[in-house]
């Protein structure tokens, strides 16, 4: 595989979403570039160059299963889970660089809108309502216990429809876009969200209708798994938080903590911010014959 070339550029990667008319809310700064704040949070410093990471998903890169050509698609396992994904069109130069984090951990999600984007049949944006309660539960309950936006990167497994309600089974993970608050647990923005479940507040930004996969979050962090990308030696924080159905990971960048002036994680703090969430479908979609019925009615 010949050494791909990498153009350090938002425009690759933003696309997706503005061609869809979907906002993307990331806070845009003055001396660094907003996709970095991904990357970081799987330990690539500010300061090194991202060609390095595409020279190294050509050495030691993976194909990426339901992605297409390995020409244009690889993962480069970090450890624990982690990984970067790179994803270039064939027609346009230059590549995406993405975090990813592969957890066998499924959260069921209650289907609303499924986005398919047009220049990438790899991807969709899915939002729905997480952990729904099971068919015997009271009619009155909520549709769930709060909404999200994610993005599924194997958008390839997905049927032609999906009726709304629909349960899927997704492993997902949130990367810090922008943190607001990183402390006590009493020092959360609105007292009410302590008395939701879980004391948990997720928000899909830009309404529900348009989230572009990123949702504003008030979490409490239950625990810390201390991970090290093998690449730099960076060490890299998984968090998992607390929220109902089952704990959601999101990772942090640490460059970003210390540039803003927040302190570092810790067991039990609360942290506020927005977050990318993005995966995979780990389950929920319908057999052959129940597609097959939906196709001929």
């Amino acid at each position: 595989m010949g050494r791909p070339q990498f153009i350090r550029e938002a425009e690759p990667a933003a696309r997706s979403w503005h061609d869809q008319g979907i906002a993307h809310p990331a806070r845009r700064r003055e001396t660094r570039h907003r996709l970095d704040f991904l990357l970081e949070c799987v330990g690539i410093p500010p300061d090194e160059g991202l060609d390095r990471w595409v020279a190294l998903a050509a050495e030691h890169g993976e194909p990426v299963p339901l992605r297409g050509d390995p020409e244009n698609h690889l993962r480069l396992p970090l450890s624990g889970g982690l990984e970067v994904r790179l994803d270039r069109e064939p027609h346009r130069e230059g590549w995406t660089l993405l975090p990813h984090f592969r957890t066998p951990q499924r959260l069921r999600v209650a289907v609303e809108a499924i986005k398919q984007v047009p220049d990438s049949p790899f991807d969709a944006l899915l939002t729905g309502w997480a952990a729904p309660p099971a068919p015997d539960e009271p009619e009155f309950q909520e549709p769930g216990a709060y909404l999200i936006s994610t993005w599924l990167t194997d958008a390839r497994r997905l049927p032609t429809s999906l009726p709304r309600g629909h349960v899927l089974a997704i492993s997902i993970a949130g990367f810090a876009l922008h943190v607001d608050y990183l402390g006590p647990n009493s020092g959360v923005r609105d007292p009410d969200i302590l008395e939701k479940r879980r004391g948990a507040e997720v928000t899909p930004l830009g309404g529900g209708d348009n989230p572009g996969g990123c949702s504003e979050v008030s979490l409490r962090i239950k625990e810390i798994v201390h991970l090290q990308n093998r690449f730099t030696d960076q060490p890299v924080d998984l968090l998992w938080t607390d929220a109902p159905g089952r704990p959601l990971p999101i990772f942090l960048s640490p460059w970003q903590l210390e540039a803003d002036g927040l302190p570092m994680p810790r067991p039990g703090w609360r942290i506020e911010g927005a977050f990318l969430f993005t995966g995979t479908i780990a389950g929920g979609l319908p057999g052959p014959k129940k597609r097959a019925a939906r196709a001929f009615g």
